[in-house]
């Protein structure tokens, strides 16, 4: 078997309003579909992170500079390719859209496997520890309206979101650290006291300023407080995963497992959150995932795209082993984007359907059974939204 063609796809649309968080305001949905095919007819499918014109670049990487390096060779030589291609790219980008692009290329190599042996990704991982998994509903994004009505907008968004049925819900703050903290009391108020709630706030305060409002958060118990500073500054993650009663989270901008070997003896996180569309795909997750555990850091993962990245989570949420383990153990869970998404709800042929699997299983869903990833993509849909 034999790779003939790497192909990316990147879609966009205009979405319905414009919404935000701490760095930006967008009002497109992009999502970037990387698919291989073999001299087999074998096709798998894969995703990098990014969206906007990072996808537009990184498609020129995964078609101009990665595929060349894998084009005649063998797909099943996943992890072979995968140091080839770091290694051929390591002097131009150990980091960002380079791992971003080598992860949807990879992805898709695992699909390819897994069809080839007939089995899904979690039992090509190694089977599953759980045949289910909780799923919380992220939203409350920001937008520019007076704070005020923004927090009376939040408050009705998380009372709708635990109405949906999920296990737990995650808002947006990024305004300045006073209005945040009204932001998250409106969550509160919306969910009420019982039912956990987290703080995302795309490193976007200096430490003091993080230290004033994760003591906020502490005392509306939330249940983690997101990259609250930049992702370089592993000194003040640790100051304040050492001054904060509330977890920090983290690692979603963080690359291969060089990258996370300095974040984790940092002992800079609670919980770790890799993003396996961007680190360096399956191959390298799992290397992350195996140092995360090393170090006795669970992991949440980082979930952003279309429904191949939310397949692919799916599966490696099944496969994560317990830890520490126990009778009750700790388990991660599926992020879930609420807002607006056609790439995720309308993309495949049989449509994974989180939104009605959580309604009816109490905030639960069931990993996809088929071979590889378990989905298959509508071809009509990706030529409607593909962008030049």
């Amino acid at each position: 078997m034999k790779i003939t063609k790497v192909t990316s796809h990147v879609l966009q649309y205009d979405m319905p309003e414009l919404l935000g968080y701490s760095q930006q305001y967008y009002d497109k949905r992009t999502a970037h579909l990387v698919e291989v095919e073999t001299d087999e007819g074998i096709t798998g499918w894969g995703e990098c992170f990014g969206p906007g014109n990072v996808a537009i670049a990184n498609k020129a990487i995964v078609e101009r500079v990665i595929q060349p390096l894998v084009l005649g060779e063998n797909p099943l030589n996943r992890d072979v390719l995968w140091h080839k291609v770091y290694n051929l790219l390591r002097d131009h980008g150990q980091k960002g859209m380079p791992m971003q692009s080598l992860s949807g290329v990879d992805i898709a190599l695992w699909d390819i496997a897994g069809k080839v042996a007939g089995l899904p990704l979690h039992m090509m991982i190694g089977g599953k520890h759980r045949d289910d998994i909780p799923v919380y509903g992220y939203g409350m994004m920001l937008r520019p309206e007076p704070v005020y009505e923004l927090a009376k907008r939040f408050e009705d968004e998380a009372a709708s979101i635990k109405g949906m049925g999920f296990a737990a819900t995650k808002m947006k703050i990024g305004l300045g650290p006073k209005d945040d903290v009204k932001l998250a009391e409106a969550v509160r108020r919306g969910v009420g006291d019982e039912f956990p709630f987290m703080a995302d706030a795309n490193h976007c305060y200096t430490t003091s300023d993080a230290f004033f409002v994760g003591h906020a958060l502490e005392e509306l118990d939330a249940y983690w407080f997101e990259e609250p500073i930049a992702p370089e500054d592993l000194d003040g993650y640790r100051e304040l995963r050492a001054g904060l009663k509330v977890n920090i989270s983290g690692g979603e901008a963080e690359f291969n497992r060089w990258g996370w070997r300095n974040l984790l003896e940092a002992r800079a996180l609670s919980i770790a959150q890799p993003e396996v569309c961007a680190l360096g795909g399956i191959s390298e997750y799992l290397r992350v995932l195996a140092l995360c555990h090393a170090h006795f850091t669970p992991v949440i993962n980082h979930v952003w795209g279309s429904a191949i990245a939310v397949a692919t989570n799916m599966h490696l949420l099944a496969a994560m082993p317990p830890m520490p383990g126990g009778l009750f153990p700790w388990e991660p869970m599926l992020e879930f984007d609420t807002t607006d998404n056609k790439f995720r709800d309308e993309l495949l042929t049989e449509p994974l359907d989180i939104q009605g699997q959580v309604k009816k299983n109490n905030g639960r869903v069931t990993i996809p059974g088929g071979a590889g990833n378990g989905v298959e993509p509508d071809r009509d849909f990706i030529k409607r939204y593909t962008i030049n």
